[in-house]
């Protein structure tokens, strides 16, 4: 199968990649997955892992110049560090280089003032199921990017996951509440279930095993249903069972999760306002 388009001008003008902790690596190895070389990659990262250095074998470039003109300089650092970070590809600004930044928190607005006015930049929310190929990124492009720079971005994101494209960039907090902190919502899940099974008598590794099939089985087949997650909850709740036992809790509009969950959301997304 030859490679889709946007991955051939990324091997032919190259691709930048600041910072390669684990949001960085497991994007690393889907793009090298779908195609990207090795020869075409430089790595900016000030303690790099040992896959990373196994990299160097094979042609990636790690600490060394930069490309005069890459396709595209991914800003994977910690939003704290972006002041500190972004001086070492400042030299690529307001050119043709797209810049990607999947750093919380930092606007368009921020990315600009740091890597050059002119700079075509795409926000990028993706979230940890990434490291498995099964996460989902939002996107949103300044006034800079074009269709093919947005088309770019899409392409290297749904390596690790699915992508959609917001509207406008004052979604994004909402999607770092939902989707960028969810994972930890759900493993959270996880443990409370796991815990309940166990003081119900059951052995504590069984119940977290019960609780981990339980969670991701039932994600997979939210994903893969024809039914919305409304019609399958009905499906598997008989009247007066024990299922219907359990939703009487859960679904209580004074203490059960419809308000906790929104009062959880909306906690993470004022604070993904403040960091912004």
């Amino acid at each position: 199968m030859s490679k889709p388009s946007q991955i051939e001008q990324i091997n032919t003008n190259g691709l930048v990649l600041l910072g390669c902790g684990k949001m960085g690596s497991a994007m690393l190895k889907g793009w090298l997955e779908a195609g990207v070389l090795p020869s075409s990659t430089t790595v900016i990262d000030p303690y790099p892992s040992d896959w990373l250095r196994s990299l160097e074998d094979h042609g990636l470039s790690l600490n060394k110049q930069l490309p005069a003109a890459p396709a595209v300089c991914i800003l994977a650092v910690k939003p704290q560090m972006m002041g500190d970070a972004t001086p070492q590809v400042v030299a690529l600004g307001g050119g043709s280089t797209v810049f990607i930044s999947v750093a919380a928190g930092t606007n368009l607005t921020t990315l600009l003032s740091l890597v050059g006015e002119g700079s075509p930049i795409i926000r990028a929310m993706p979230n940890t199921p990434a490291a498995i190929g099964r996460g989902i990124t939002a996107l949103i492009p300044n006034s800079h990017c074009s269709e093919s720079n947005l088309a770019m971005a899409q392409e290297l994101l749904a390596a690790v996951g699915k992508t959609v494209v917001l509207e406008n960039e004052s979604q994004m907090d909402a999607v770092t509440a939902v989707s960028g902190s969810g994972p930890a919502y759900v493993f959270h899940l996880i443990e409370c279930l796991a815990k309940a099974g166990a003081e119900q008598g059951l052995p504590e590794e069984l119940a977290m095993q019960l609780a981990k099939a339980t969670v991701g089985g039932a994600g997979q087949l939210a994903e893969d249903a024809s039914d919305d997650p409304t019609q399958l909850r009905i499906n598997v709740t008989s009247p007066n069972g024990t299922t219907a036992a359990a939703l009487d809790v859960l679904m209580n509009e004074e203490d059960g999760m419809p308000p906790l969950l929104s009062r959880a959301v909306a906690a993470a997304k004022k604070r993904s306002e403040e960091l912004a």
